[in-house]
C-alpha cells in the first residue's frame, strides 16, 4: 500500500499492478514455449469404434449360468440342486460352448469363502473364462 504525502486525508489504497503484469509476462512466455510441443509429431491411424449394435449377437448371447452357495455348503444350478461330481461334468460340457456362457457365483451371507472358492477353482479347471461373483447392494446406502 502507498502512502501519500502531503495534504491528503488518508492512505491510498490503489493496487500495485506492476507485480501482476509480471506474473502474466511470464505465463505468456511459458505458454508460447510450451504449446508448439504439445502438437503430437507421429501421426497414427486410430481405429473406428463401431458403436452400432448387431440385433444378431443379442440371440448369440448365451444365457448366464447361475450357481448359488448355500451356508450348508449345498449348490445349485440355476436354482436347481446338483452335486460337486455332476456340477464339474456340466461345466466341461458348458466351456465347449461357442460363446461360452458366463458364470455368475452367488453366496449367503454366512457362506464360507472357502466354499466359493472351490466351486470357481473347479469351474477354471474345466475351462470356464467369465466367472462373476454376484452381490447385492445393502439398503439404506
Amino acid at each position: 500500500m502507498a502512502f501519500s504525502s502531503g495534504n491528503s486525508a488518508g492512505p491510498m489504497a490503489d493496487i500495485n499492478v506492476t507485480p501482476l503484469v509480471d506474473v502474466m509476462l511470464v505465463l505468456l512466455i511459458i505458454f508460447i514455449i510450451t504449446a508448439p510441443m504439445m502438437s503430437h509429431k507421429v501421426q497414427v491411424d486410430l481405429p473406428q469404434a463401431n458403436l452400432i449394435q448387431d440385433p444378431d449377437s443379442a440371440e448369440k448371447r448365451a444365457n448366464p449360468i447361475t450357481i448359488a452357495v448355500t451356508e450348508d455348503g449345498s449348490l445349485y444350478w440355476n436354482d436347481e440342486p446338483i452335486t460337486k461330481e455332476s456340477m464339474e461334468a456340466r461345466f466341461a460340457t458348458e466351456a465347449q460352448k461357442t460363446p461360452q456362457p458366463p458364470l455368475n457365483l452367488r453366496g449367503d451371507r454366512t457362506t464360507k469363502m472357502r466354499v466359493i472358492n472351490e466351486v470357481a477353482k473347479i469351474a477354471q479347471g474345466q475351462g470356464m473364462l467369465d466367472i462373476g461373483f454376484v452381490a447385492t447392494k445393502e439398503q439404506g446406502q
